[in-house]
This record gives C-alpha cells, sequence and structure tokens, in this order.
C-alpha cells in the first residue's frame, strides 16, 4: 500500500515537511520555524484529488460485486476498496503564497479541522 509523502509537492514550500503533532497541522521550514494550517493563515483549501470523490455508480456497482462474492462482509470492504488515505490539497495562504501537499487521512483531517 502507498503511503503519503507528508510533503509540499508543489509552489511555494516545495519540498518541506507537513506535519500534524497534537491535532495542529503545520509546514516545517526549519528546525524550530513552522507555518501553522489553520484559519489564521490559510485563506481557502481545496481538494485535489478524485481519489475521494467515489461516484455513486461505481460504489455501487463495487457492493453489488462484493455482495455477490462475499456476502455483507464483502459489501462493506467493495464499497471502501477505493479509498486509499492519500489527499492531494491546495492551500491558498492569506499571504498569497500557494501550495499544493500530499498527506495522509490524520493530517487531511487536522487541515480541514483547523481551517474551518
Amino acid at each position: 500500500m502507498a503511503r503519503a509523502k507528508n510533503k509540499v509537492i508543489a509552489s511555494d514550500y516545495k519540498g518541506k515537511l507537513v506535519g500534524g503533532s497534537l491535532g495542529s497541522p503545520f509546514i516545517s521550514l526549519a528546525l524550530t520555524k513552522f507555518v501553522y494550517l489553520d484559519h489564521s493563515t490559510v485563506e481557502s483549501v481545496v481538494p485535489l484529488d478524485d481519489d475521494n470523490q467515489v461516484s455513486v455508480a461505481s460504489a455501487a456497482m463495487r457492493g453489488l460485486v462484493g455482495e455477490l462474492l462475499l456476502g455483507p462482509v464483502g459489501l462493506v470492504a467493495a464499497a471502501t476498496a477505493k479509498r486509499n488515505g492519500i489527499h492531494t490539497v491546495g492551500i491558498q495562504f492569506i499571504d498569497g503564497k500557494r501550495s499544493v501537499l500530499e498527506v495522509d487521512d490524520k493530517i487531511y483531517k487536522a487541515i480541514l479541522n483547523k481551517c474551518f
């Protein structure tokens, strides 16, 4: 299974690590210098990946096949199989900078929680 890079992959801060200790997501600029990802620094957050948007028809078809093959357990497994836990997110900062991040579920949820 692929793992998220938890890095800035494009634009401003490219190559910098993204962390989320104790629910406060941040971009690490240096050993003790961080840009926190919260409502005071982030203007907007835009999901850029399609993996998290499972179409109804696709989920229904996978669910039907899963249920036919494995019963109720197959229904649940098939309906959630396409999600891989890696998110690509566009961040627009209040200061005009922009970044594209690749993060795991934990950091993605922390960003959404702190920015809204």
